[in-house]
């Protein structure tokens, strides 16, 4: 045997390629092959991206002992999470099953049939070549005891992708307030988020948060959601230079990232704040919408029309060496050649270039807003405005310098799902900041996704070298639905709707049980495949199908679409316990509980149609000379502007005002 990474796709993978282990790639064939083999495997699941997963492969794989054990008692697999996260899921289940966390590296030994026995993350080299040595042994003189741990294992994974079989169809009585007052209790009142550390920005739970407390007038949801954007977009986590969010950020001011940026965190929180925007006219928000789309349009467009899926938490530091956060932190030194002394102590109270600034780890500086500008314009007598060019002077001068640096390692696959997540995200961001090369990004990303994404009737899941591999999955699908529901609201081109409604047949088809919902991976694959009901940093794709389907049920009025919708939210409700992993669904309660809202338009003016849609007021907007099934009922229609909820219509009139107030 050999390593066979050196024929991937995959910049993980590739990583992997000259490790004296024996890598062999997740397919039929290998896996066949080492199930008649006999041996135990080793499922390595990581992502390029990763930090924890270069320590690894650095003290581990690398090394010559470690790969002689593997080689010798193992079959090994390394799997690329963000192409096979079907794969991914079901091992995670089982490491957080057997070991009650979870994270990446995702280390699995299982048995020849694929069954997992034994799971880890990141493992020193000692730890690791013991632990592989003792399961070697016990499979030698004691299989059986194995397989029955397996099987009692995989019962588990089982019951857990069967938890909406238990749970009524009926609807039942649903009261969100308890969940609500016991989410309020984990808020961090002082800098946004949850009372914890790491902190992710969780887009889901956010957008919700928003919607839920405009619709309810909650001013305390409100507050909380624009505090969290307000101190996220201060610095640290967002890159305030190029635009741009990192993964997580490590402390709990959100001042310390873990420095990786990921395509789809930037394409949910371009819709986040674009939201915000315009409801507050807060112009930060404005600022992060457009310094993340010039980012990812600079940084990651490929001439493909899609976008890249990552940047490395890594980077060559001035030894030449990878470390983490390098291309991003500065030296006092360093900012103190650059901005001019007579503007030291404003910049240094600006950047917090001081103890609450100060990274240890690393002996340096992140970039870090403690205050609002006002608060620190006031404190040095200066005008506002002038204060935020100056902020702003600083930024391009300290980029321009920064951009002789080694920029980090690029992960250049492109991932439908995530570019469908973009698409939605650019549609929304051009609301606010409506330019061509927006327009052109859009129009580009969508052709992308008819042809690049979409061959032979169905989506793939990963594009890269003008070769689409791996079949999509129930995120493929879901995402990319969504995102041309949206880009219709934008076009009224009814293609673009039927490119949804012909999406849907096929996930219904590939991926949907009557008894659960839809599988993240095609129903009949034996191994990993999962069924996930939570959101997690990416939605859960079942909430988004169920979302995907109450819409194209209503426009095209089929009964089957709008049932299946109807029967996954209701069931789902009945078992929520804890809010936040269940956003998604939450929204959905929304939409079915008469806060859907959609207006047909008649005869109106570029101008009128154009403010209408920056408005963002409607969840679906319709011109009433569009041949859509829904709309069959109102070509009689004879003021300009109509506007209906679920069950009734509230508004008909000519007057433009009284739509956009």
């Amino acid at each position: 045997m050999q390593n066979q990474l050196k024929n991937a796709h995959s910049p993980y993978l590739l990583q992997h390629a000259q490790n004296p282990v024996f890598w062999q790639m997740w397919n039929t064939q290998n896996r066949n092959f080492a199930k008649e083999s006999n041996k135990l495997l080793i499922i390595s699941i990581g992502y390029a991206a990763c930090h924890w997963c270069h320590v690894m492969e650095k003290e581990c794989f690398e090394d010559n002992e470690v790969a002689h054990v593997m080689n010798a008692s193992f079959t090994s697999f390394k799997i690329d999470r963000e192409e096979l996260p079907a794969i991914d899921a079901y091992y995670m289940q089982a490491l957080q099953l057997m070991t009650k966390q979870g994270g990446w590296p995702l280390n699995i030994v299982a048995l020849p049939n694929g069954l997992p026995v034994w799971g880890a993350t990141y493992v020193p080299k000692a730890q690791w070549i013991d632990v592989l040595e003792q399961l070697a042994e016990l499979f030698a003189s004691n299989p059986e005891k194995m397989y029955e741990y397996a099987e009692k294992l995989q019962n588990g994974i089982s019951l857990a992708n069967n938890m909406l079989e238990i749970y009524p169809k009926q609807s039942t009585q649903f009261d969100f307030n308890p969940l609500l007052s016991n989410w309020k209790k984990s808020f961090d009142d002082e800098f946004g988020g949850y009372q914890r550390a790491p902190k992710f920005m969780m887009p889901t739970n956010l957008n919700f948060l928003y919607q839920y407390g405009i619709a309810t007038n909650d001013a305390s949801l409100t507050q909380h959601v624009e505090l969290t954007l307000s101190k996220m977009a201060y610095g640290g986590l967002f890159d305030v230079l190029e635009g741009g969010f990192s993964r997580y950020s490590v402390d709990h001011k959100w001042h310390i990232p873990h420095f990786e940026k990921m395509l789809y965190d930037n394409a949910q929180l371009l819709t986040t704040y674009s939201k915000a925007y315009l409801r507050t006219n807060n112009t930060l928000y404005k600022n992060v919408v457009e310094k993340t789309v010039a980012f990812v349009t600079k940084n990651w467009q490929d001439a493909s029309g899609g976008f890249y899926a990552a940047y490395d938490a890594d980077s060559f530091n001035t030894e030449n060496k990878l470390q983490e956060g390098a291309y991003y932190f500065w030296q006092k030194n360093e900012l103190q050649d650059l901005i001019d002394p007579s503007e030291w102590n404003l910049f240094a109270d600006v950047f917090s270039i001081n103890t609450d600034g100060f990274w240890e780890e690393a002996q340096a500086y992140v970039l870090f807003q403690k205050e609002d500008l006002a608060v620190i314009a006031k404190k040095y007598h200066l005008n506002l405005n002038h204060l935020e060019q100056l902020k702003m002077n600083w930024e391009q001068l300290l980029l321009k310098n920064r951009e002789k640096r080694t920029k980090p390692l690029l992960d250049d696959k492109i991932i439908t799902s995530w570019n469908a997540q973009l698409l939605t995200g650019l549609l929304m961001a051009e609301r606010i900041i409506p330019s061509q090369k927006i327009n052109q990004s859009i129009a580009s990303l969508t052709h992308f996704l008819q042809t690049k994404a979409f061959q032979n009737n169905q989506l793939g899941r990963v594009f890269k070298n003008n070769k689409l591999y791996i079949d999509g999955t129930l995120e493929d699908y879901a995402f990319t639905i969504e995102a041309f529901i949206q880009l219709f609201n934008k076009t009224q081109q009814q293609q673009h709707l039927q490119f949804a409604q012909e999406l849907t047949f096929y996930a219904l088809d590939v991926f949907f049980d009557e008894k659960q919902g839809f599988f993240k991976a095609s129903k009949d694959n034996s191994l990993g495949t999962v069924f996930e009901i939570e959101d997690n940093v990416i939605p859960s794709g079942n909430a988004i199908m169920a979302r995907n389907l109450f819409y194209l049920g209503f426009l095209f009025k089929n009964e089957y679409f709008t049932k299946v919708s109807n029967e996954m939210i209701e069931r789902v409700l009945a078992q929520i316990n804890y809010a936040s992993a269940y956003s998604e669904w939450l929204t959905n309660y929304l939409l079915v509980t008469n806060h859907f809202e959609y207006i047909i338009l008649k005869d109106v003016s570029q101008e009128e149609f154009r403010a209408i849609y920056e408005a963002n007021k409607h969840q679906i907007i319709l011109n009433n000379s569009l041949n859509i099934p829904i709309l069959d009922g109102y070509k009689n229609q004879t003021k300009k502007f109509q506007v209906c909820t679920l069950h009734s219509c509230q508004i008909e009139t000519n007057d433009f005002t009284k739509i956009l107030n």
